[in-house]
């Protein structure tokens, strides 16, 4: 990569010209592939990975030291790291790509449906099944503040400091892409699916999510990916998933203390259970990614 950019002053130098001894030109390009820059273009995806969970954790460590005085998580690491190695990696054409991606809404009407339904439904279900399972408090649609929800999926859609901004255009816009050019969407979801999860444990640890998070984190990942390359590689129809599945508050529908948890827990189940009924059914989804969601397009 870099042979290809050598200047004629390089080539002096490689000669023993003017500008300076043969080994300078050499002992500085070794200097820079071994430097950030080098190792972004030879290990762009680790070093994005790498990126996210630091960006993402940092101020945690610093509350545990005592120099925060509230824990501290910032949810747009993964977006931050795709800039940057994007910027570094490929330059305008990569940025222009995943903001290509982020605009990506032609697609059949039936995919937005699923992108706004399917969280919802996926709530309405846990929440059913945990009132009939265990009894409680019945929910009261007619108390529930449904224009706050449209409020706050608006504002999800578009702030960088919440998930669906933080998180989208990195896991899906840019890691996906390029797990999809080397393995199956199965494995690439696996793989991304175990990163996701992980990236999330600091919220365990802060109080602001669940354990029973972990497993649905895990499980719902794999939704995405046949989501992503159903739509032909679409962040934006992840963005609008992710959005619609974050902006209902449980706690709202009515439902507090033992029976919030054993909600929780049955929305990992629900989200377990939907990944492995898109696994079995739709198989094709799982064995190639389609070319408009490859790292290629």
């Amino acid at each position: 990569m870099y042979s290809s950019e050598w200047t004629d002053t390089d080539q002096l130098a490689e000669r023993g010209g003017a500008s300076g001894p043969p080994t300078a030109a050499r002992d500085r390009r070794t200097h820079t592939s071994r430097g950030l820059l080098g190792l972004a273009r030879r290990k762009p995806l680790s070093v994005f990975f790498t990126l996210a969970f630091i960006m993402s954790w940092l101020p945690y460590p610093i509350y545990v030291l005592g120099l925060l005085p509230e824990p501290l998580f910032l949810p747009f690491g993964p977006l931050v790291a795709a800039i940057t190695v994007i910027a570094i990696t490929e330059g305008r054409r990569g940025l222009r790509q995943l903001g290509s991606r982020m605009l990506r809404w032609r697609v059949r009407w039936w995919w937005w449906a699923v992108a706004v339904g399917l969280p919802l439904v996926m709530v309405a279900t846990s929440t059913a099944l945990t009132v009939v399972a265990w009894g409680g408090s019945t929910v009261s649609w007619s108390a529930v503040p449904w224009l706050s929800f449209l409020g706050a999926f608006a504002l999800r859609m578009v702030n960088p400091l919440d998930g669906p901004m933080g998180e989208e255009p990195g896991w899906r816009g840019y890691a996906l892409p390029k797990l999809f050019s080397a393995r199956s969407p199965l494995a690439a979801a696996a793989v991304l699916g175990l990163i996701v999860t992980a990236w999330h444990l600091p919220l365990v640890l802060m109080g602001m999510l669940s354990p029973f998070g972990l497993p649905a984190t895990f499980a719902i990942t794999f939704v995405y990916c046949w989501l992503f390359n159903r739509t032909g590689g679409s962040v934006l129809l992840a963005l609008v998933f992710h959005s619609a599945e974050g902006c209902v508050q449980v706690a709202q529908l009515g439902l507090t203390g033992e029976a919030l948890s054993r909600q929780t827990a049955m929305y990992a189940v629900c989200w377990s259970v939907m990944a492995l009924l898109l696994i079995l059914v739709d198989r094709k989804a799982w064995r190639s990614a389609s070319p408009a969601a490859t790292a290629d397009h």
